[in-house]
């Protein structure tokens, strides 16, 4: 399932089709009103979705690097950042794939993402760990 950043959080693209010009369908089932404005309420929320945030900085270089992140993706880098944690890590360095990330442990938000082959200087500063990723 891909992915899009939306107000600084990952959310999954819908890939449904859009319904015709003539509005959205009627609900048929009693009841079904509530359920579908909880449902809207909870994807509104974040609810289901990632647990990670994404700065304005980060989704900016995604966008600009055109790097797409995948559900094995997205639970890679949580599992990362559930290990950091259970060590003490504060601000750390996640290596995955082709990328780093600066996320912050804390607030499970991923900060900035380089391209370490375009990184002019190779130098992360203010980070106390680093987690290397398969």
């Amino acid at each position: 399932m891909p992915y899009r950043i939306n107000n600084g959080y990952i959310r999954p693209i819908d890939e449904r089709p859009k319904t015709s010009k003539q509005g959205p369908q009627k609900a048929v089932e009693k009841g079904s009103f509530q359920k579908a404005l909880k449902q809207e309420i909870g994807k509104r929320q974040g609810l289901g979705t990632s647990r990670i945030k994404v700065s304005g900085h980060a989704s900016q270089r995604l966008i600009e690097r055109n790097i797409s992140l995948n559900d094995n993706d997205m639970k890679t880098l949580e599992s990362a950042m559930d290990k950091a944690e259970a060590k003490g890590a504060r601000e750390s360095l996640l290596l995955y794939k082709d990328i780093a990330f600066i996320a912050s442990i804390k607030s499970r938000t991923l900060i900035t993402a380089v391209d370490p082959k375009e990184s002019k200087e190779k130098i992360f500063t203010n980070i106390d760990s680093a987690v290397f990723l398969d």
